[in-house]
């Protein structure tokens, strides 16, 4: 990218008029006789400002020079250990409930949890993001990437019923926190998303919690889905009558000193999910590498070539006697 060291130096570039003024006179005596006026038109004649205008131009370009042209080139390197992110997400039946409504319609909670994760994941270009799929089982749909692209695809893959009906949230937790053991990273997180109580897994919440509060990992946790777990116009879009386990979810959040966030609404779950954001951010560093090309050496080196050519003409077949 082309830059100006000195712009202030274009200031002078009216003197650029200065040769000029001297070739246009109205007001001199130009032939010294009329005969003259009336010659035929000659070569000479209609070179005679040349010598002026490559002045003109000499002047222009030693204002430019001044002015410092430079090239440009800026590198920016990010250096960021970032967060390691693991999003639990529930996949039981009871996802397929139509009742977080945004904007006078309805979605299910699954589809209310894939879109808000997709926009959290955008805003984090510097973290490690991985999801974890549960329901009956959990597993690990997206091990943690920078990728998000990648990432996103997993994400729209996620479906009811991937990983059982019933829900096991403590196989979720010792999941995510398994799966960030052995990586080193500044921040260790789980945003957990349930809609239910933990009816199925080898391992029960509390330990989970407890476990992963040892390897310095926080669980925050969001139960989703409106009061008493109904869906919309009394059940008929998907109710099912399930209910949330806030008192363990709240338990599991304060044992790896995180919070609990209950949203019963899509607007509620992405304004959650914009608080966890805040509340972790990533440690970045940047750093902006600048190379300069100075380019004034060349505008120099014209503006004396065309000091010498005007000279030339000057004093050659342009000259003029007083």
């Amino acid at each position: 990218m082309l830059e100006w060291a000195s712009p202030l130096w274009f200031l002078a570039l009216p003197a650029v008029l200065l040769p000029l003024a001297g070739e246009w006179r109205p007001w001199a005596i130009r032939f010294s006789a009329l005969t003259l006026v009336e010659a035929r038109w000659t070569a000479r004649r209609s070179l005679a400002a040349l010598p002026a205008l490559l002045r003109a131009a000499s002047i222009g370009l030693v204002v430019v020079a001044l002015a410092r042209p430079q090239l440009v080139e800026r590198e920016t390197v990010r250096e960021s250990e970032g967060v390691d992110i693991m999003l639990a997400i529930d996949t039981s039946g009871s996802m397929r409930t139509q009742d977080m409504e945004s904007g006078g319609r309805a979605y299910s909670r699954l589809e209310a949890a894939k879109a808000v994760m997709r926009q959290f994941v955008e805003g984090r270009p510097e973290d490690r993001v991985g999801v974890v799929a549960f329901g009956a089982e959990a597993f690990v749909q997206a091990p943690l990437t920078l990728d998000h692209a990648v990432l996103d695809e997993f994400i729209s893959a996620m479906d009811i019923g991937m990983a059982g009906q019933s829900t096991a949230v403590g196989d979720a937790i010792a999941v995510s926190a398994k799966h960030m053991k052995e990586l080193p990273a500044p921040s260790k997180i789980v945003v957990l998303v349930t809609d239910g109580q933990s009816t199925a897994g080898q391992v029960d919440p509390i330990p989970a919690a407890q476990a992963a509060a040892a390897l310095g990992v926080k669980v925050y946790t969001i139960g989703v889905g409106a009061a008493g777990g109904r869906g919309l116009l009394g059940g008929l879009l998907g109710g099912t009558g399930a209910q949330i386990d806030e008192a363990t979810l709240r338990r599991v959040a304060a044992l790896t000193g995180a919070q609990y966030w209950r949203a019963a609404d899509a607007n509620a779950l992405a304004q959650v999910y914009a608080t966890i954001d805040e509340l972790e951010r990533s440690p970045a560093k940047v750093k902006e590498y600048v190379h300069r090309d100075e380019l004034y050496l060349r505008y120099v080196l014209w503006a004396v070539g065309l000091m010498v050519v005007e000279l030339l003409l000057s004093v050659g077949p342009l000259r003029r006697l007083p």
